[in-house]
């Protein structure tokens, strides 16, 4: 009895740990669950590619153009309809003529026929092909779509997560500045109380510390409209998340001029999307130019048809076949109007085809120019960042020994934060530029 007591509390003591580790696991489960989403720049990318409106939208579009060749392809695949009709007919107008013997002729008839009908385009003066293949074209449209917003949803996360960043950066500068600026406020008062500095002192310490802490509230701000910007271009609802990234990179290669523009002549979703476009309207005006041309048409019938007048009925089978030509020879100029129309909507494609590489162009020269220029920016500061840094631990020291004054703590302070914040401010817009530049080329989904 004895023994078995001791197996029971043994037993009862393994299921109590079991049941706390247990509990335990879940707990840390759901605390992982509901934490914050940490997000680096790659894992925002792949949010925004599944859940962007804009991305969501251009790929319904190709859904759409898929079912367009679809339905344009039937054209030159055979349709077969199946009809069935059941008609009474009644009619008395006759039964006068006959007289006395107009009740042998009967008033009243039931018809009841069911056929397969078939019917296949012949020869079409190239309405058919030229419909098929400007629907086929018609799907790399939308690929192309598809990719051009991509490229711009990509573009624009990469700005907006480093926008988030930089505002994060600037709330550490502005808080430095006005923990800075506390530290003096408490010097001021402590020297204040040895009687080394006067009310005029402390009152400007406390009017540092007041003007700085503005700059601290319009930073923290910012970080929050960036983070909102982000969370609208990644369509997220719901759900805290932290941003997890640096601004400081190092120099990409950039390419020439004209192995930037050979890039983005080639792949340029918005040029090839042109490119295709062009394409569809040259099939359209051949569909156009054949609306007065004769076609031909195969069509043929099969079935039974069953007749019954009074008490008598009588059915059997019935089919036809034949070839039917078609030709509209004056159609009041209605098919010249629209070539003349398609004809005018290919050379403005072609015209706007002809601006969007001229566009390009230039988007590029803007594009390199902000690469170099922000590049050059970020490393003319990172050096005057440690200077500022040491000039102000000197003006510090010697404001401490009392050979330096407030106003020249105030100044290397002041620089120190200018400095700072636009090396930050560089940094970010050199990420940016280069993000911008693959853009312009056309790769920024890919390598270059």
């Amino acid at each position: 009895m004895k023994r078995e007591i001791i197996t029971m509390r043994k037993t009862l003591r393994r299921t109590a740990l079991f049941f706390a580790l247990a509990v335990f696991a879940s707990v840390s489960t759901f605390a992982q669950t509901e934490g914050p989403q940490i997000l680096t720049l790659d894992r925002a990318l792949d949010i925004a590619m599944d859940q962007n409106r804009d991305v969501q939208k251009a790929q319904e579009y190709r859904n759409w153009v898929q079912g367009k060749y679809v339905e344009e392809r039937s054209a030159a695949l055979p349709h077969i309809t199946i009809t069935a009709s059941g008609q009474r007919l009644h009619d008395e107008s006759l039964r006068g003529l006959y007289g006395e013997y107009g009740d042998l002729f009967p008033v009243q008839q039931d018809v009841r026929t069911g056929q397969v009908g078939l019917t296949q385009a012949l020869y079409t003066w190239g309405q058919v092909g030229a419909a098929i293949k400007a629907a086929k074209v018609g799907r790399l449209v939308a690929e192309d779509q598809l990719r051009r917003f991509r490229q711009a949803v990509r573009r624009d996360v990469t700005a907006a997560f480093y926008d988030v960043i930089l505002n994060k950066k600037l709330v550490v500068i502005a808080q430095e500045n006005l923990d800075q600026k506390a530290r003096h406020l408490a010097e001021a008062k402590k020297k204040y109380d040895l009687g080394t500095a006067t009310d005029y002192d402390v009152l400007a310490a406390e009017v540092a510390v007041k003007n700085a802490r503005p700059t601290v509230i319009r930073t923290t701000n910012g970080v929050r409209l960036a983070r909102e910007r982000l969370r609208f271009l990644l369509a997220m609802k719901s759900g805290d998340f932290e941003v997890r990234g640096s601004l400081e990179s190092s120099r990409v290669a950039v390419p020439s001029y004209d192995d930037a523009l050979a890039t983005a002549l080639d792949r340029r979703p918005d040029l090839k999307d042109l490119e295709h476009r062009v394409a569809i309207q040259r099939e359209l005006v051949k569909i156009a130019r054949a609306g007065d041309k004769p076609r031909l048409d195969f069509r043929a019938t099969y079935g039974s048809t069953k007749y019954i007048v009074g008490d008598l009925d009588s059915h059997g089978k019935t089919w036809s076949t034949g070839i039917f030509l078609s030709f509209p020879i004056f159609d009041g100029m209605r098919s010249r109007g629209q070539v003349m129309q398609t004809r005018s909507d290919l050379t403005s494609l072609e015209i706007e085809r002809a601006r969007a590489i001229d566009s390009v162009s230039l988007e590029l020269h803007a594009a390199l120019d902000a690469v170099d220029e922000s590049y050059r920016i970020v490393e003319a500061l990172e050096g005057t960042v440690e200077q500022a840094g040491r000039l102000l631990e000197m003006a510090e020291k010697g404001y401490e020994f009392g050979v330096k004054t407030k106003l020249d703590v105030d100044d290397a302070q002041l620089n120190l934060t200018q400095a700072e914040g636009n090396l930050a401010q560089a940094r970010r817009d050199y990420l940016v530029a280069v993000a911008t530049l693959r853009y312009a080329m056309g790769v920024i989904g890919g390598s270059a």
